[in-house]
Formats: structure tokens, C-alpha cells, sequence
């Protein structure tokens, strides 16, 4: 088994090398990818180091399995055929592929037999917000079906990568030092501050960002959901949150909503108000789970519940799912 990382001095990219090796994925060798400002850098993979390779259109991929990709929807797209061309199976985190009829979207708790079909050998690695806020509705959708979701998200520092992280530690350092705060990464000055957009925004007011959890969302579940998302830039560094309302067809009752998550694939019941336990982003950094708590029913219909998910964005919401698709193919020895 020969993998690839594509884009591999990323934030993403380098939590592939952290996931692959936590959970000792059956592969023979590790081949990286990068562009000229990467290429010659070396990292470290169970006690040895690699280094990259510069990323071209040649026949380096003639002999890779599975590559995962992290480069941007740029790179993903100008590569495809490159990467694929002598059978690779391209697992891509950009958002290039994730609406096309011919790539399928996956997220394994949900819809891992989608990955079974893929007419373009590349499988698509949903939006991180739409992975968390699946996985838990997945548990839901098995009582009964959900007809409607009202979400607004949280996003950390680490969703606009690790250049954003490090500007986040900065701008708090000016701030306290008094110093002229450098923005870079985002419209505003994240530190001591909120900000209601990620991504640019379209014609009906939502954002990209907002829209991508309407439409993969759908997608991913098979179903007529309909998602009105809000989705905001927070201070926190790394993981995301999200206040979730759903609309069920029947009621269903917070001892059953509580068991559904309990018993859910993918996830981590946390919800204990009585002492203040509830999942929080400066706890959950890279963990593998979604965290649900914060469960009640809504005060207004009788069919509504809301809920709060964590998950870390950068390992679940990108490296980790991809990951995990990779390990269902291997599982059901559909590759390899």
C-alpha cells in the first residue's frame, strides 16, 4: 500500500501525517507532495524522515494507491487527472469536487458505500462545519426523519489554516502589548472579536460557507433537509461549535435524543447540566469524536430539538474523515 499527502506542509496536511501514524494505517510507504516553497522540506513518519517532493505533472502517482489531497481547489483541480491517471483513488478536502453527480461525498458515519462508487477514482471530503453536523444528525435521521435544521457555527482560528492560528496568537499579543494589530488572514481583527462571515457571499445573502452546508448536507444524507446555516469566525483557535435546531417529522423525546447520540457512531454524549458538562472547543483540540450536549426540546414545537456540537476541525472536520475513508476501502477491499 503506497499513500500520498498532496500539500503536505499544511495545517491539514500535517495532521495526515499526525492521524496516519496514531492510527497505524496499513501502508508501505509514505510519499509526500508540495509546492516549490515545500518541496525539499523533511518530516518525520514512524522514525523516518521524508522529504518533499515537488508537485508535477509526471508519473510519480503510477504507483500510489490512495492520495490524499490538501492543496487548495486550484491544485486539486489541475491535478486530478494527473493523480488518478494510473488508478489512485484521490480522497480531496478542497471544495472542487464535493457537487459534481460523478464524485461521491463522504462522510463514513453516514454514507460510507457512497465512496464504492466513484466513476473518477476521487471522493470528496465534505465541508468541515457539514462533517460534525452530519455525523450527529446521522443518529437523529436513524429515529426518525429530519425535515428541517436551523445551525449556527462557531468557527476556530484553524478553519483558514495555520497561518490564521498564528495571526489569532498574534493580534491578542498586540492587543495586550499595544501594539497596531496586523490583519492578514480575515476582513477584521479576530482577537476580542466575532465575525458573521466565512467565505464570500452569494446572491441570496448567504455566504459560500452557509451554502455548502445546505447543499452537501443533502447530498451526504440522501434526503430532502432543508439547512439554513449562519455561520461566524470566533476567537478560539482550533475546533468548531455549532447551535443546532432540527424539525423532526415525530417528537422525539430528550431520553431518546440522549440515547440516539449515546449509542451514535462517531460520537461522544456530553451533556450533564447539573454539572456544568458540555462539550467546549479549549478542551476538545484534537480529538477524533463529535461532542453533543446541551439537549432539549424546543419551547416552540412540539417536534423540534436543539442541540451543541464540538469537533475539531482540522482532525474529524478534514485529515481524520479522509482518513477513514481510506479505511473503509481497505476494509471492504474495494482497494489495493
Amino acid at each position: 500500500m503506497r499513500v500520498a499527502i498532496v500539500g503536505a506542509s499544511g495545517a491539514v496536511g500535517q495532521e495526515f501525517l499526525r492521524v496516519l501514524e496514531e492510527r497505524n494505517f496499513p501502508l508501505d510507504e509514505l510519499v509526500l507532495f508540495g509546492s516549490s516553497r515545500s518541496a525539499g522540506r523533511k518530516y518525520t513518519f514512524r522514525g523516518k524522515e521524508i522529504e518533499v517532493k515537488l508537485l508535477q505533472h509526471n508519473d510519480d502517482f503510477k504507483d500510489i494507491d490512495i492520495a490524499f489531497t490538501s492543496a487548495g481547489g486550484s491544485i486539486s483541480l489541475e491535478y486530478a487527472d494527473t493523480i488518478t491517471k494510473y488508478g489512485a483513488v484521490m480522497i480531496d478536502n478542497s471544495s472542487a469536487f464535493r457537487m459534481e453527480n460523478d464524485i461521491p461525498l463522504v462522510v463514513p458515519e453516514v454514507n460510507p458505500e457512497d465512496a464504492l462508487n466513484r466513476p473518477r477514482n476521487i471522493i470528496a471530503n465534505p465541508n468541515c462545519t457539514t462533517i460534525q453536523m452530519v455525523v450527529a444528525l446521522k443518529a437523529i435521521e436513524n429515529l426518525t426523519h429530519i425535515k428541517r435544521v436551523h445551525v449556527s457555527t462557531y468557527q476556530a482560528a484553524s478553519g483558514a489554516g495555520a497561518a490564521a492560528m498564528q495571526e489569532l496568537h498574534d493580534q491578542y499579543r498586540q492587543v495586550l502589548n499595544h501594539e497596531p494589530v496586523t490583519v492578514n488572514k480575515f476582513a477584521y481583527q479576530l482577537a476580542y472579536n466575532l465575525i458573521p462571515q466565512i467565505d464570500s457571499f452569494t446572491d441570496n445573502g448567504y455566504t459560500k460557507e452557509e451554502m455548502k452546508m445546505y447543499n452537501e448536507t443533502r447530498k451526504i444524507m440522501h434526503s430532502d433537509i432543508q439547512v439554513s446555516a449562519m455561520c461566524v469566525r470566533v476567537p478560539a483557535l482550533r475546533s468548531h461549535s455549532e447551535s443546532i435546531w432540527i424539525e423532526t417529522e415525530r417528537p422525539v423525546s430528550i431520553e431518546e435524543a440522549r440515547e440516539a447520540f449515546d449509542k451514535g457512531d462517531g460520537l461522544i454524549l456530553m451533556d450533564n447540566p447539573a454539572k456544568q458538562e458540555y462539550p467546549m472547543p479549549l478542551f476538545l483540540a484534537g480529538k477524533d469524536p463529535v461532542y453533543v450536549g446541551r439537549i432539549r426540546k424546543d419551547l416552540t414545537n412540539e417536534n423540534g430539538l436543539a442541540f451543541w456540537i464540538v469537533g475539531d476541525q482540522i482532525k474529524k472536520g478534514a485529515a481524520l474523515n479522509a482518513v477513514q475513508i481510506a479505511e473503509y476501502l481497505i476494509k471492504v477491499k474495494n482497494i489495493g
